[in-house]
């Protein structure tokens, strides 16, 4: 698969889980909060570094924006070489995604109880990634058919161009 295909697939991945996750956690009290666990992180960093930590308001928009940005580069990895498997290959992304989100933050020193308060924040946390995985690998289909469709309709122009 094309790597820009790939990429615009992982993007479009990544912005769904993001906006999903937002949703979600405004709806169900058990909801991950990714955007918590990443302003956790950022700031973690920043102490390390020893920078100023930037005001909620932009941190959380710090944390959205490197949330989509490293989803979307590792989502994408479902579309990197042949397309045989995408599907297994995408949801295993996506599974693998959604325990590290469970089982790493404690490791990392960071506030493990936003991914894994719960036996309902864990499952959803883990579905969400997935359900970012399929939808990656569905827009990855959807671009890879539009190209082909507008190949062909190029391809019957010229033929019929040719034949006068």
């Amino acid at each position: 698969m094309k790597t820009l295909t790939a990429l615009g697939g992982g993007l479009a991945g990544a912005v769904a889980v993001t906006l999903i996750h937002e949703s979600v956690k405004k709806i169900i009290p058990q909801a991950p909060r990714m955007d918590l666990l990443g302003m956790n992180a950022i700031t973690k960093g920043l102490h390390a570094a020893h920078l100023k930590k930037p005001g909620d308001t932009r941190l959380f928009v710090i944390a959205m924006a490197a949330d989509i940005f490293t989803n979307a580069l590792y989502y994408s990895l479902a579309g990197m070489g042949k397309e045989k498997n995408i599907w297994v290959k995408s949801s295993m992304l996506g599974l693998a995604a959604g325990i590290g989100a469970v089982v790493l933050p404690r490791p990392l020193g960071l506030q493990e109880k936003r991914s894994n308060k719960t036996v309902t924040t864990q499952i959803i946390t883990v579905g969400l990634y997935i359900t970012g995985a399929l939808i990656t690998t569905s827009m990855m289909k959807l671009f890879e058919k539009k190209k082909t469709k507008k190949t062909n309709v190029w391809e019957q122009k010229l033929v019929t161009s040719a034949m006068g």
